[in-house]
Formats: C-alpha cells, structure tokens, sequence
C-alpha cells in the first residue's frame, strides 16, 4: 500500500523527515505519523488502540508512541479509508 499523505482529506500543514529506515510526519514539533517499510504507527486514544488491538491481529502497541499509539502492518485486514481515519485522528490529536 503506497500513502500519500497529501491527498488525505482533514490534513494540514506538515512536515517530513526522512530517517534511515522510516520516515516520520510532523504536525509543528510532534509527530503524527511514522511510516516504516510494512507498517504504520500513529497516536491514539488508548479506549480505541485497546480495541483494535483486539480485534485485529495485525493492530499493536506502538514503537514510537509507546501507549499513546498504534503500529498497524499493513497486511490488509485494515481498509485503505479506515487507515486514513487513523491517520487524521493522529493528525488532528497532535498539538
């Protein structure tokens, strides 16, 4: 699955930085987004990462964000459009 952050619709202003092996998206000085080869991470209401960590398999507590995030591989057992919810629900929680 390739992102293009850009075209989600409900994103403003960011900033990318690439890194060695992820690049990471920032709204101000925090980051909202970490994209690695096969997965995602992105913040999240720890009600909401218990839930879908139950429900998918492919749903984990996040690298990055520790507690405050979900890792999601990008296996498919997530929908394109329910990514891109998660990824503007990080974007519009990060101040």
């Amino acid at each position: 699955m390739v992102l293009d952050v850009s075209k989600i619709a409900g994103i403003g202003e960011f900033t990318v930085q690439q890194e060695k092996d992820r690049v990471l998206y920032f709204r101000g000085q925090l980051a909202f987004l970490v994209l690695h080869r096969n997965t995602i991470e992105v913040r999240c209401d720890q009600r909401l990462s218990e839930n879908l960590k139950t429900k998918y398999e492919s749903v984990m507590e996040s690298r990055y964000y520790g507690k405050g995030g979900i890792e999601i591989v990008l296996a498919g057992q997530l929908s394109p459009s329910e990514i891109e919810d998660l990824i503007r629900l990080s974007y519009n929680i990060t101040q």
